[in-house]
């Protein structure tokens, strides 16, 4: 198949665009210009340059496309220079579909993410809103909904790696954060990482897999880990130990009301609530479905840090 990838130099997309390439298929990328560095096996893959924003690049991408997988996603918004939730979780969504359809790609597979809803945070409601578009195209969907993803990032940020960085590396103490006054429960709400090759494989069996059409998949991996244990994790796979204290999230939280429209500063005020909500699967998760066994989380798993 010939696979229009909107996203793919992202850090996904580079681990998507190998796993499309040994399944025999054909990566056709959409490249914002100066990113050509970006490109993973770049004489493997057909390449449009343009963003987006812009529909004639859009169309070009898609024309002849046996299908479309939509992979844009941003953790963190910053208005001023035009990155936000609304255009490129959204209304890129929105065009893209609306390119498949004026191109005739009737296969459309999105990226979303696990515990999204419709009252939630920026991110939560922009990804929810454009399952709904994408729901209602007429356009033969399939939409997975990963949980934190770690795994080589091969150059770019991800969530181990970011971790380590702003937290791990640092001279102070790891926060576990926790809401309210006490800090008996400080840093156990779970999170349930899932590797970017597991969600690779999950988007590229949907390609051809028409039982994968109409579904949404929850994609965890295979244990709930706690706060606390995943720092633990990240702390032994870069060969240190870390001293860590309990965190009143609200203090966290007003911090950041005044300092996250700043790229330095670590954490927004929503990725902290969505940490503390935390992020996992029911029992029949998406691998289940899917007849894949996930990678487990461990520090084996994370040698790249």
């Amino acid at each position: 198949m010939k696979v229009a990838i909107i996203g793919g130099t992202g850090f996904v997309g580079v681990h998507l665009v190998r796993h499309l390439v040994a399944a025999g298929h054909t990566p056709r990328l959409l490249v914002r210009a100066g990113s050509d560095s970006k490109i993973a096996l770049r004489s493997e893959c057909e390449l449009v340059y343009g963003q987006v924003a812009d529909s004639s690049a859009l169309n070009e991408c898609l024309t002849g496309a046996d299908a479309v997988i939509y992979l844009i996603g941003i953790l963190r918004e910053f208005p001023a220079h035009g990155i936000t939730f609304e255009a490129l979780q959204y209304q890129g969504v929105v065009d893209t579909i609306a390119a498949a359809q004026a191109t005739g790609v009737n296969r459309f597979v999105l990226m979303s993410a696990n515990g999204i809803h419709a009252d939630g945070t920026a991110y939560q409601r922009t990804k929810y809103q454009a399952e709904q578009a994408l729901k209602a195209s007429g356009l033969r969907w399939t939409i997975f909904r990963p949980s934190v993803i770690f795994g080589d990032p091969q150059g770019r940020m991800e969530f181990c790696s970011q971790l380590k960085q702003d937290i791990i590396d640092s001279p102070l103490p790891a926060p576990l954060f926790y809401r309210g006054l006490s800090p008996l429960n400080a840093g156990s709400f779970e999170l349930a990482p899932v590797s970017v090759e597991d969600v690779a494989a999950a988007f590229t069996l949907a390609l051809t897999e028409t039982r994968t059409e109409s579904q949404t998949y929850s994609l965890c991996g295979a244990q709930r880990y706690s706060w606390k244990a995943i720092l633990q994790t990240i702390a032994a796979a870069s060969g240190k130990s870390k001293w860590m204290v309990p965190a009143p999230a609200f203090a966290i939280q007003t911090m950041a009301g005044l300092l996250d429209r700043y790229a330095w500063f670590p954490i927004s005020r929503d990725q902290l609530q969505m940490l503390l909500e935390g992020n996992v699967c029911n029992e029949n998760d998406g691998f289940a479905r899917l007849g894949l066994t996930p990678t487990p989380f461990n520090a084996a798993q994370l040698r790249y840090l």
